[in-house]
């Protein structure tokens, strides 16, 4: 994504909300990269599904192993190939190998289609990684914001962002998903960045 559409997009946001205004001021553009090490959009997926519920380093390491299963790109056939027992041999549950393993055979057999993906709305990328087995909306909102590149994302089941929020607005108590969802209306079309920022608040309460 070109710098100045963030740019541009972080100096409207800032002009709608006075404690987005101040985080925008202390902690610059939004940074939407680096998240993912995968180089395809399957790879990419592959590797959220290996972060699920897992400590960084935990899941680093583990990924680490399951990458190296593969000699050459990290396709939906490659891993097909590889299998069920090598995936768990290299840290992922069996959960995680099965959902792995059934996004893999949907995108070889033409049913997900991540090739034609980025043409498709927010709404129906969700539907249609939400159909593979392991995969649920934070795992597809998280694709839309760091390998899309979407900007109006808010993922109100994501902790960090419900937490950072509370932090950034001085809240007694955490919002649930279910409250914090009308509170990002005021951020449209900019809700990703402003998940962002949340994800900074809470991380310098943090440090």
């Amino acid at each position: 994504m070109p710098a100045q559409r963030l740019t541009d997009a972080a100096r409207q946001l800032a002009k709608k909300d006075p404690v987005m205004k101040r985080l925008i001021a202390e902690h610059g553009v939004p940074d939407l990269g680096g998240r993912r090490t995968g180089r395809s959009r399957f790879e990419q997926l592959g590797e959220a599904i290996c972060y699920q519920q897992l400590a960084g380093k935990a899941a680093e390491a583990i990924w680490l192993r399951v990458r190296t299963l593969v000699d050459g790109p990290f396709t939906a056939e490659a891993v097909l190939t590889v299998g069920y027992d090598a995936l768990r041999g290299a840290g992922f549950s069996n959960a995680k190998a099965l959902s792995l393993l059934d996004l893999a055979s949907k995108v070889a057999s033409g049913e997900v289609r991540l090739d034609r993906i980025g043409r498709l709305s927010d709404e129906a990328v969700v539907a249609e990684l939400t159909s593979v087995r392991g995969i649920g909306p934070w795992t597809a909102e998280m694709f839309l914001i760091f390998t899309l590149k979407r900007l109006d994302v808010w993922p109100v089941g994501d902790y960090g962002v419900r937490a950072g929020y509370a932090v950034a607005y001085d809240l007694a108590a955490m919002p649930s998903a279910k409250e914090l969802l009308p509170l990002g209306d005021k951020f449209g079309p900019y809700r990703t960045l402003a998940a962002w920022y949340c994800w900074q608040a809470i991380i310098e309460s943090r440090s």
